[in-house]
């Protein structure tokens, strides 16, 4: 395959999961507030196999926060909660070879990170935070887990390294 064709295909590789991201989180009436569950948030584990991933969920997150109930601070401080934690995930498993292990790694990274979260509920809300981060957490992990599940098995038919 030629170079051109190669960077075209990460290229498209990269917008569908950024579309994705975005459709997936606009379609969940859950996807904002105190009480979440973004169920896009399973493409995080998107990254334990290639970088470009890291861009295409935190573009997919910074389209989709256009519209929050917290406004531009949610597309910064969101955007780059979710830049924060897939790159971490990224490169704490990039030397692991065990897929299940890189997963459930992507899926403790996400949950406990999900203090960015709970931390603009707190400042542009008035929210409790221990309470947002324990409800945001719970939603982070529900769909990061299941989604775990399903991106080990779409892996398994599509190399998600490639």
């Amino acid at each position: 395959m030629s170079n051109t064709k190669n960077k075209t295909l990460q290229l498209v590789k990269a917008a569908m999961v950024t579309a994705l991201y975005v459709v997936f989180t606009l379609i969940n009436p859950l996807s904002f507030g105190a009480v979440q569950f973004r169920f896009s948030e399973l493409f995080n584990n998107f990254a334990v196999f290639n970088k470009r991933y890291i861009w295409a969920v935190t573009l997919g997150c910074a389209i989709a926060n256009l519209t929050s109930p917290l406004g531009i601070i949610d597309v910064i401080f969101g955007s780059l909660g979710t830049l924060l934690m897939t790159s971490l995930s990224y490169f704490l498993t990039r030397k692991m070879t065990s897929v299940p292990l890189k997963l459930a790694t992507c899926v403790i990274i996400c949950t406990l990170m999900s203090w960015s979260v709970a931390l603009e509920l707190y400042y542009v809300s008035g929210l409790p935070f221990w309470a947002s981060y324990l409800s945001v957490g719970l939603g982070e992990f529900g769909s990061m887990a299941v989604g775990a599940i399903l991106v080990y098995f779409l892996n398994k038919a599509i190399d998600l390294t490639k």
